[in-house]
C-alpha cells in the first residue's frame, strides 16, 4: 500500500486553506491526517465561549429583523463559493476525515444542496390561518428567530452536518456557533473562511458563523451557556447523555441525532445484485464510519449461503488505501483506537459464537505506522448479543437468519438504536409492512436501497438512543424557530372563547 507522506498531506492543506482564504492556522490546537497519522500542524486556539456567545447574541439584534429572504441571500452567496470550491474542500475532507475522494466530494455536494433548499426556504417559513370559533378574529400561527444556535459536529462529515444545521438556522434568523470535532478542525477553519467571505459579499453583520476549537471542556461550555437558545449535537450516545440534561435544565432546545445501528432485512424474493451493492456501500462505504452505516444484516434461509458467498467476494475485492488515489474504495478509521475497537468487536463477537467469515485484519505499514487501515469484516452470528446490539463504528457488518418477517422485523428492533433501517425485497406487502407502523421503529426506513445515503430533501435522524432529532429537509427548519399563536380581535365586541360570560359593567 503506497501512501502520500505526511508533509506532502501538510503542503496541500495550506494551499487549500489559502485557497478558501484562510490564513495559515496557528495555537494549541493540533490537527492530524488519518492516512498516514501524522501531525498537519496548529489548526487553532482553544478560546473562551463567553466572548463568542456574546457575540452571537448583537449579531442576533440585527439578524432577527432582516427579512427571510435577504438572509436567504447569505446562504445563496455561500452557495456558489462552495461550488468554486468544491474540489479544494472536498480534498481537505479526505485528507482530514480519511474518506475516499468521491465521499469528500459528495459530502461537499451536500453543503451545496441544503444552501439551495435553505434559500427556497427562506421564502417559505409559513404559519397557519386557523379557523376561529369567535366572530370577527382572526387566529394564526407565526414563526420567530430563537436566538443563537450552537452546532456540535463529529469527525465522520466534517462539513456537511455543519451546513445542515447553519444553512436552516440562517435563514431562520439564528446565528451559530460551531464546535467541530477535535480531530477535524481544518475543515471547520476553510468553511468559516468561506462564510466569512460570503457574509461579506453580501453585507450580512459579523459573527453570524462563529468556531471554537478544543475538546470536550469547550464542548460542555458550549452547551450549558444559558444564551445559547438551540443545541444541535451530533456524535455518540454517550455524549447524548452527558448533553441532554444539561440543556433540559435549563429549558434550552435540543436537536440530537447520535449513534445508529442499522441493520438491512433481505427477503427471499430480494434482487440479490442489487442487495449485494447496497449492502457493500452501506457497510464499507467511509470506512463504516457514518452513523447510517449497515452493521446488521438479517437474511432470510433460503438466500443466506448465496448472498455472504457474494458479499465475501466482493469484499476480498475492495481496494484498501490511500483515500486521494484513483480507484481506493475504503480508505483508513479515523484512528488507531477506532481500529482497535473494531478488532476487539470480533473477538467479543467470536465469544458470543460468531464466526468470522471474512476480513477484520489490521493493515500496517511501515510508512504509516499511526495509521489504521483495517480489512472489512463479515461476522456470522447465531444469536443477537450483547456485542451485536453495541455500535461499532467501523467496518463491520453481523449476519444473522430469519425465517418470516415477523421474526425479521422484532430482531430488526431489538437494539437501543433507532436510526436507519433497509429492506430488499420485491413483494409489495413486505415492503409496505416494513415502512408502516408495525415495521421499522427508526426514524429512516428503506425499501431497495441500503440504510446509508440520505437525501437533504428529507428529515434526517432517528428514535430511541438516537435522540429524537431531525436535522436537514421537509420540515427540520421548525426546530430553529420559536411559534407564536396569535389572536387578532378585528371586530368591537370581545366575545370569549367557549361562551365563557364575563361582564364587567
Amino acid at each position: 500500500m503506497s501512501l502520500p507522506t505526511t508533509q506532502v498531506l501538510a503542503d496541500r492543506v495550506g494551499a487549500i486553506l489559502a485557497e478558501c482564504g484562510a490564513g495559515p492556522p496557528s495555537g494549541d490546537v493540533e490537527a492530524r491526517t488519518p492516512i498516514t497519522g501524522g501531525s498537519l500542524g496548529a489548526a487553532g486556539s482553544t478560546g473562551d465561549v463567553d466572548a463568542p456567545v456574546a457575540r452571537a447574541m448583537e449579531a442576533f439584534t440585527v439578524w432577527r429583523a432582516t427579512p427571510g429572504p435577504i438572509r436567504g441571500n447569505l446562504v445563496r452567496r455561500l452557495g456558489e463559493l462552495l461550488r468554486e470550491h468544491k474540489e479544494a474542500l472536498g480534498e481537505l475532507v479526505s485528507i482530514e476525515a480519511g474518506k475516499i475522494r468521491s465521499e469528500g466530494l459528495g459530502e461537499v455536494q451536500e453543503m451545496i444542496d441544503i444552501c439551495d433548499f435553505a434559500v427556497g426556504l427562506s421564502r417559505q417559513l409559513h404559519g397557519l390561518t386557523i379557523a376561529s370559533e369567535r366572530p370577527g378574529h382572526r387566529l394564526m400561527e407565526t414563526w420567530h428567530p430563537m436566538g443563537p444556535c450552537a452546532v456540535v459536529t463529529a469527525f465522520n462529515f466534517p462539513v456537511a452536518v455543519w451546513s445542515w444545521n447553519a444553512a436552516l438556522a440562517l435563514v431562520c434568523g439564528d446565528p451559530v456557533i460551531w464546535k467541530p470535532s477535535d480531530k477535524t478542525p481544518l475543515t471547520a477553519v476553510a468553511c468559516d473562511a468561506l462564510f466569512r467571505r460570503a457574509a461579506a459579499d453580501v453585507g450580512a453583520p459579523d459573527d453570524l458563523n462563529q468556531v471554537l476549537h478544543g475538546g470536550v471542556d469547550v464542548g460542555a461550555a458550549l452547551v450549558a451557556h444559558r444564551d445559547v437558545a438551540i443545541v444541535s449535537a451530533t456524535g455518540s450516545t454517550r455524549m447524548g447523555r452527558a448533553v441532554a440534561p444539561v440543556v433540559a435544565e435549563r429549558f434550552g432546545r435540543l436537536i440530537l441525532e447520535l449513534g445508529g445501528n442499522n441493520a438491512a432485512i433481505v427477503a427471499p424474493s430480494a434482487d440479490v445484485e442489487l442487495a449485494v451493492r447496497g449492502i457493500a456501500f452501506s457497510a464499507v462505504g467511509t470506512a463504516g464510519q457514518r452513523c447510517t452505516s449497515l452493521r446488521r444484516l438479517i437474511v432470510h434461509e433460503s438466500v443466506r449461503d448465496e448472498l455472504v458467498d457474494r458479499l465475501v467476494a466482493a469484499y476480498q475485492s475492495v481496494p484498501i488505501g490511500d483515500p486521494l488515489a484513483e480507484g481506493t474504495l475504503v480508505g483508513p478509521l479515523i484512528d488507531v483506537a477506532a481500529g482497535q475497537r473494531v478488532v476487539d468487536a470480533i473477538e467479543s463477537a467470536a465469544a458470543d459464537g460468531g464466526e468470522l467469515v471474512v476480513g477484520g485484519t489490521r493493515i500496517l505499514t511501515d510508512e504509516a505506522p499511526d495509521a489504521s487501515y483495517v480489512q472489512p469484516a463479515i461476522v456470522a452470528m447465531k444469536a443477537q448479543s450483547d456485542i451485536v446490539r453495541t455500535e461499532t463504528f467501523g467496518p463491520l457488518l453481523y449476519v444473522m437468519t430469519y425465517d418470516d418477517l415477523d421474526e425479521a422485523i422484532s430482531v430488526h428492533n431489538d437494539v437501543p438504536q433507532g436510526l436507519a433501517s433497509s429492506i430488499f425485497t420485491n413483494d409489495v406487502r413486505e415492503a409496505e409492512q416494513f415502512v408502516s407502523a408495525t415495521g421499522s421503529d427508526c426514524g429512516i426506513a428503506n425499501v431497495n436501497i441500503g440504510p446509508s445515503g440520505a437525501e437533504i430533501g428529507g428529515a434526517f435522524g432517528g428514535e430511541k438512543e438516537t435522540g429524537g432529532g431531525r436535522e436537514s429537509g421537509s420540515d427540520a427548519w421548525k426546530g430553529y424557530m420559536r411559534r407564536a399563536t396569535n389572536t387578532v380581535n378585528y371586530s368591537t365586541s370581545l366575545p370569549l372563547a367557549q361562551g365563557v360570560k364575563f361582564d364587567i359593567d
